[in-house]
C-alpha cells in the first residue's frame, strides 16, 4: 500500500509511506523556511517528484479550515481538531494523474496518538496509554488490544500555551493582552527552568500559580492586576524569575503526574505526543516515576509528526496495521547546486581523523551528511559541531546562532561512552531525555544544573557520525562533540549550498563539511591559526604548499 499524507497547517509536512515503511517526510520549515511553516505548493511538488508510483491513498490531517464558514459548520475534505472515534474519519475517492485513488482524513488528535503509537515498539495487542500534550490538548488516552482509542480524561487544557505564557510575563517586550505566547517561548522557558535553585513558591507566587494553572486557560491580560504579580517584566536574567520558572515547570508537570498516579494502571507502556513531548526534563521525569513499563517519545512529537500519524491512521483503516518501520533520517538529500563563492574556501576531501583534528583545535564546523533528520532537532545530519570542553565554545555557538546565552548546547556521544560520562545506560538517539554529567571536563555541553540533553550514537544509528566521534576520541579521550542545529535564527535546517555558504560567512563558522568534502573558510582566524601550528600537513595542501593559503 502506497500512502501520500500531508499536514497542511502549523509544522506542515508531506509524507510517503510504502508497505508499512516511512520512505520520505518533507517538512515545510526545512531548507531555511520559517519555523512552524504551513506546507506550500513547492513542498507538494517536491514530494510528488520523489514518488515512484501513483499512491493508493491520499491523506489530509485535520485542523486547517480554509475559511470561517468551514471552521464553524465542518468540512467534507478534512476532520476537525478533536475526535478519536470512527465518526472522526472521512473516507472517499480522489483523482491523481487522472487515476482513481482513495482519500482519507482524520482528526488532529488522532494523528498525534497514532504517530506516537505507530512509531513505538509497543506490540499490537498490548494495551498502553497515550499522553497528548501540546498547545491546545492535554489529555490521557487508552489504546486497547485491537488499537481502539478511548479518551480517559482531559487533564488540563493548553499545557503548551500555559508553559510559554510565563516567559511572556517576564519579557518586557511581550504584549500582555495577547492571549497566547509566541511559539518559541516554551523552548526558551525550558532552558531557564534549569537555572532554578528553589522549589517552594512564595505566597504571592502561589497565587500566581493558581492563576496560571486555573482549569480554564486565560491570557495574561485577564489577570485583575497583572502589573502587580511577581516577575512581571522582570527580564530573563533575574534569578528569582529563573527560580520560579523551575517551580512552575514542576507544578505543571505535577498536574499530569498526579492524575496518572491516581488513575492509570501501573506497568503499562506510555507513548507521548504533542509539542510538550520535546521537553526533555519532563520526558525524563515520566521515566523516573516508575509508573510505566516503558516510555516512548517520537522525534516528531510536535505537529511535524501529524502527517505521519494520519498516514498510519489510514494504514490502520485500510489494512488493520497501525505500525510502521522508520528511520529518523527520512528527509531530503542536501542540494549542492547553487551559486556561491567557492574561491573563498580551501576545498578538499578529508578523512575523519583530519576533521577530528580541526575540531580538537577549536574550529566550529557545519556538518552535512545524507538526508536531513525529521522533527525539529538536529541529530547529526544538519548540525554545527564543535569541541565540548570549554564554556567559551558554548558562548561562541550561541553567538553564531544569534540566540540567548542561557540556552544550552547538547552533546552527541558514542554509546559506549554514554554511561561513563553521562550515566546513560540505554540508547537515546533522538535527544529527548536529560542525563547527569559525571565529569566537569565537558563544560560546553553541560547545562547549569549539571544535566545534558544527550544524543547517543552507534554505527547502526549514524555511521558517519560514529566514525567522526571515534576519531575525536582517539585524539582527546572523549567520544563527545557539541551538536546544535544548522539553521538561521527562526528558520528550519539549512539544506542547500547557497544558504550554507551565506551562513558560514555571516555567522562566523570556520567552514563546513558536506559528506566528507571540506570547505574551510580562508578568512577564518581560527583556521589560519590552525595552519600555523598544525603538527601534520594542512588538510587541503601538501607540506610544501602552505603559502598558497593566502
Amino acid at each position: 500500500m502506497k500512502i501520500l499524507s500531508y499536514n497542511p497547517g502549523h509544522d506542515g509536512a508531506v509524507v510517503s509511506l510504502i508497505d508499512g515503511r516511512l520512505e520520505l517526510s518533507i517538512e515545510a520549515e526545512k531548507d531555511s523556511n520559517y519555523r512552524y511553516s504551513s506546507i506550500s505548493g513547492s513542498n507538494v511538488l517536491q514530494a510528488i517528484g520523489e514518488l515512484h508510483d501513483i499512491p493508493d491513498v491520499i491523506c489530509m490531517g485535520g485542523w486547517w479550515p480554509r475559511d470561517h464558514h468551514e471552521s464553524v459548520v465542518g468540512s467534507t475534505n478534512h476532520v476537525n481538531y478533536r475526535g478519536i472515534g470512527d465518526e472522526d474519519i472521512i473516507v472517499g475517492e480522489r483523482r491523481f494523474l487522472q487515476k482513481a485513488t482513495r482519500y482519507f482524513s482524520s482528526s488532529h488528535e488522532r494523528s498525534h496518538i497514532l504517530c506516537a503509537f505507530g512509531m513505538s515498539s509497543v506490540p499490537v495487542g498490548t494495551p498502553c496509554y497515550a499522553l497528548v500534550w501540546e498547545g491546545e490538548l492535554g489529555a490521557f488516552y487508552e489504546i486497547d488490544e485491537v488499537s481502539n482509542i478511548r479518551l480517559i480524561a482531559d487533564v488540563l487544557d493548553e499545557p503548551g500555551n500555559r508553559y510559554g505564557q510565563l516567559y511572556g510575563l517576564a519579557d518586557p517586550t511581550f504584549p500582555k493582552d495577547w492571549k497566547h505566547a509566541r511559539l518559541s517561548d516554551a523552548g526558551k522557558l525550558m532552558a531557564l527552568a534549569s537555572f532554578s535553585t528553589r522549589s517552594t513558591p512564595t505566597a504571592e507566587e502561589s497565587k500566581l500559580l493558581e492563576f496560571l494553572l486555573d482549569p480554564s486557560y486565560q491570557g495574561l491580560g485577564s489577570h485583575e492586576d497583572i502589573t502587580g504579580v511577581p516577575h512581571y517584566n522582570a527580564g530573563f536574567d533575574d534569578p528569582e524569575f529563573r527560580n520560579f520558572a523551575g517551580i512552575y515547570s514542576d507544578a505543571l508537570f505535577e498536574k499530569f503526574h498526579r492524575f496518572a498516579k491516581e488513575t492509570l494502571k501501573p506497568n503499562r507502556p506510555l507513548v507521548i505526543a504533542g509539542g510538550c513531548g520535546l521537553n526533555c526534563d519532563w520526558n525524563t521525569k515520566w521515566k523516573q516515576t516508575g509508573l510505566f513499563s516503558d516510555v516512548f517519545v517520537p522525534p516528531v512529537a510536535n505537529d511535524s509528526g501529524s502527517a505521519i500519524g494520519t498516514a498510519i491512521d489510514a494504514q490502520l483503516y485500510f489494512s488493520g496495521n497501525p505500525k510502521v518501520e522508520w528511520d529518523v533520517y527520512s528527509g531530503l538529500l542536501f542540494q549542492p547546486n547553487g551559486t556561491f563563492e567557492a574561491d573563498r574556501y580551501d576545498v578538499c576531501d578529508l578523512e575523519f581523523a583530519e576533521i577530528a583534528e580541526l575540531l580538537e583545535n577549536d574550529l566550529i564546523l557545519g556538518w552535512v551528511s545524507g538526508r536531513y533528520e525529521i522533527g525539529p532537532r538536529a541529530l547529526g545530519n544538519r548540525s554545527i559541531l564543535a569541541s565540548p570542553f570549554h564554556d567559551s565554545t558554548r558562548e561562541r555557538l550561541n553567538e553564531i546562532k544569534q540566540r540567548e546565552q542561557f540556552r544550552p548546547i547538547a552533546p552527541i556521544c558514542l554509546m559506549e561512552d554514554a554511561a561513563r560520562l553521562f550515566g546513560c545506560h540505554q540508547e537515546s538517539p533522538h535527544m529527548l531525555y536529560t542525563y547527569k554529567a559525571t565529569t566537569d571536563a565537558l563544560a560546553a555541553v553541560t547545562h547549569v544544573n549539571g544535566t545534558a540533553r544527550i544524543q547517543t550514537v552507534t554505527p547502526s544509528s549514524n555511521q558517519n557520525l560514529h566514525d567522526l566521534l571515534t576519531a575525536f576520541k582517539a585524539r582527546t579521550g572523549y567520544g563527545v562533540l557539541c551538536n546544535t542545529s544548522l539553521n538561521f535564527n527562526g528558520k528550519g535546517l539549512i539544506n542547500n549550498i547557497a544558504d550554507l555558504d551565506a551562513y558560514a560567512v555571516r555567522h562566523g563558522l570556520d567552514g563546513f563539511i558536506i559528506d566528507g568534502r571540506a570547505h574551510l573558510l580562508k578568512e577564518s582566524k581560527r583556521y589560519q591559526a590552525y595552519l600555523e601550528t598544525a603538527s601534520i600537513s594542512a588538510p587541503c595542501f601538501g607540506a610544501d604548499d602552505r603559502s598558497l593559503r593566502t
